[in-house]
């Protein structure tokens, strides 16, 4: 069961029909009202999420009230939670997008699903920035009149499209994507002066992007090193944090990228680049965890199966996932071991039911060198 997120901005768009050239702003939205401009984001939003409603008992959503995403998902009969937001009354603001992407970000939603456009997106940007919440994956679904920031789809559509592709199990990517716009008044005025506002992590569906030989075959032994050295950037980005490096194949090639003995089988801990100690058991992991408040795990995905706890690193227990947080848990994987899965989600065993269960939901894995999907949890 995968959460979205839902922020429909219902003035978005207004102003287009009418000629304003933007809804940024109530002036703006009041204008095209007096005009008769109809309000057109709800259509596009239900538009986009008409495709999750043959796969409806898979998927659930945190909304807002009213138009701004509860009148969408009760007329599609989609499974939906309203979240504590009082909204400005008689006509809904920015502040309450800001508000609400906030609150959504902090329930700890698995995309962030919403529908406007630039304005709409520098809002989000703005939101999760400025309460450090960035590493939430965003999806943009067009409803605009400027639609020149990356985080959309290429239609509504096309984002119903990631999210089925995703509820599904497919191989879908995440990617950071430009949020940009446009200074309306110039614009108003013929002069185009866009603005760089920064970036969001944004799924998109996936496709072998790196490392491959002609034909398109993934490569393993390229993408193993580009994996490994994309770890190894994380290590340095993270000084004297504790890394414990797990069993199989695709961490070996990590540990040979540092030049360190690797246990096959085990599970060995790395400090600053250097082997802290071999083949440990939950026992030495509790200790060093004691020793070392910051740290992280390397975990691969075991092919066929797809397991990536409870099959060969049982030293990660309960107890130690408590402790690490499944933040801290980095998955690695080459994409032909995703495919193989054939859509079925990544499996969880660490004999605790409701850790199982809390940890549930969306992971992401890294695939290659700043390429990274987004995979189902069990």
């Amino acid at each position: 069961m995968l959460t979205f997120g839902l922020i429909i901005n219902p003035y978005a768009g207004i102003g287009g029909a009418v000629g304003l050239k933007g809804s940024d702003g109530d002036a703006i939205v009041a204008e095209a009202m007096s005009r008769g401009a109809e309000q057109k984001a709800m259509m596009r939003t239900q538009a986009a999420l008409q495709c999750l409603v043959e796969v409806k008992h898979q998927c659930r959503f945190l909304t807002c009230p009213g138009d701004m995403g509860e009148s969408v998902l009760s007329a599609l009969d989609l499974d939906y939670q309203l979240i504590d937001l009082e909204l400005t009354p008689e006509r809904t603001t920015a502040a309450d997008t800001r508000l609400a992407a906030q609150k959504m970000a902090e329930a700890g939603v698995d995309i962030l699903v919403f529908a406007g456009g630039d304005g709409t997106a520098r809002d989000i940007y703005a939101a999760l920035h400025e309460h450090d919440q960035q590493d939430i994956a965003v999806l943009g679904i067009p409803a605009g009149v400027k639609i020149h920031s990356g985080v959309y789809g290429v239609s509504p559509a096309a984002s119903g499209e990631v999210l089925s592709a995703l509820i599904q199990g497919q191989l879908v990517d995440i990617k950071e994507s430009e949020v940009r716009d446009l200074d309306e008044e110039a614009f108003r005025n013929n002069i185009v002066r866009a603005k760089h506002y920064g970036e969001m992590r944004v799924p998109q569906l996936g496709h072998f992007v790196q490392a491959v030989k002609q034909g398109g075959v993934e490569s393993e032994e390229l993408v193993l090193a580009d994996i490994a050295a994309q770890v190894r950037d994380d290590m340095e980005d993270h000084p004297d944090t504790l890394y414990l490096i797990g069993s199989g194949k695709t961490t070996l090639a990590v540990m040979e990228d540092l030049g360190l003995e690797h246990t096959l089988l085990g599970v060995d801990a790395v400090l600053n680049g250097e082997l802290l100690a071999s083949d440990i058991n939950e026992s030495d992991v509790l200790s060093l965890f004691e020793q070392y408040p910051e740290r992280k795990a390397i975990l691969s995905v075991m092919g066929g199966q797809g397991h990536i706890i409870g099959r060969g690193n049982q030293q990660f227990s309960a107890r130690v996932l408590t402790l690490l947080g499944k933040e801290n848990l980095c998955l690695i994987s080459t994409k032909t071991k995703l495919v193989e899965l054939e859509g079925r989600p990544l499996l969880i065993d660490s004999g605790d039911p409701l850790l199982d269960k809390a940890w549930a939901g969306t992971i992401e894995v890294i695939t290659g060198y700043r390429d990274t999907v987004v995979q189902n949890v069990k």
